[in-house]
């Protein structure tokens, strides 16, 4: 199904609607697929309303135009120089497309999971609008203060990197393995073979490259988000691998350091993706933070 706004946003709701919601944003890049199965239907069982949705310019959701490589870079110096970055859209307007699917489910309130930049997006929709999120979940997030440490040079560089053939999806499925491969939980490595159909899956059903640069740039755009930070009013669960070379825990820490009352989940062995075997540990740990603030809502 789609929103139907000025931007229309691709969703799908799982579950019973009469069940209190969990609202997932995907991160940079990522699909509405990337959500596992299994981890949707676990959640699914443990009573809620699962809706999971295609950021703007990501699956099947609406695209926006310009920003491309050039723009990127440009977006890169200013941020690095302290200038205003100038994107296509912001962290608040994806945070704008995660309400429109909530009204268009009719969802007044709901408990809202956010991996990476859909943690970024998630923490800005708590603080922004608080009346409409029950409690928070951000996932291998960060708080974007420029002094955390960052990603190594290798995993910069393969992240830079392209496909030996753009335009051949193959080429492109075994590009993305490999980048998921590289920054993906070292003590719980996903099979070679499903990991490549996972990733086939998702590219023959949309592949936005441009997209993913717009969506990079309005991460840079947000800049330091501590401020923002200390707005949250919702219970916050802040969940992050100790082994996480993409972002650093060190991220996850400051995310939970400057948002008040925050606890700090960190998992050993843990990358950067939603490996099968932490799966159950993650529903649950998210299904008992949601269970703790389902029954009434802290705002009026």
């Amino acid at each position: 199904m789609r929103t139907t706004g000025t931007v229309p946003i691709e969703f799908e709701s799982l579950g019973d609607p009469a069940h209190p919601a969990i609202v997932l944003i995907m991160g940079l890049g990522m699909q509405l697929v990337a959500w596992p199965d299994a981890f949707c239907q676990a959640l699914v069982a443990g009573g809620y309303r699962v809706v999971r949705f295609d950021n703007r310019d990501s699956g099947l959701s609406a695209r926006a135009t310009g920003g491309g490589g050039l723009g990127l870079f440009k977006a890169v110096a200013a941020s690095v120089l302290k200038l205003p970055v100038h994107t296509p859209y912001t962290l608040h307007d994806m945070a704008q497309d995660t309400l429109a699917v909530m009204d268009a489910l009719q969802i007044e309130r709901a408990h809202i999971v956010g991996v990476s930049m859909g943690g970024m997006i998630a923490q800005v929709l708590a603080a922004a609008h608080a009346q409409r999120v029950l409690s928070l979940t951000s996932i291998m997030s960060t708080s974007g203060h420029q002094r955390l440490p960052q990603p190594s040079l290798k995993v910069r560089r393969m992240l830079m990197s392209r496909p030996a053939k753009p335009k051949d999806l193959a080429s492109v499925t075994d590009h993305l393995v490999h980048i998921l491969q590289v920054i993906g939980s070292p003590d719980y490595p996903e099979p070679v073979q499903a990991l490549h159909e996972r990733v086939s899956q998702g590219v023959k059903r949309a592949y936005n490259p441009a997209g993913t640069n717009r969506q990079l740039m309005a991460v840079i755009a947000s800049g330091d988000r501590r401020p923002l930070l200390r707005q949250i009013q919702a219970p916050t669960l802040v969940i992050h691998g100790r082994d996480d070379p993409l972002v650093p825990l060190s991220g996850g820490q400051d995310t939970a350091d400057h948002t008040p009352g925050a606890r700090l989940m960190v998992i050993d062995g843990m990358g950067h993706d939603l490996p099968s075997a932490l799966l159950p540990l993650l529903s649950q740990a998210i299904l008992d933070h949601c269970n703790a603030f389902s029954g009434s809502s802290p705002y009026p």
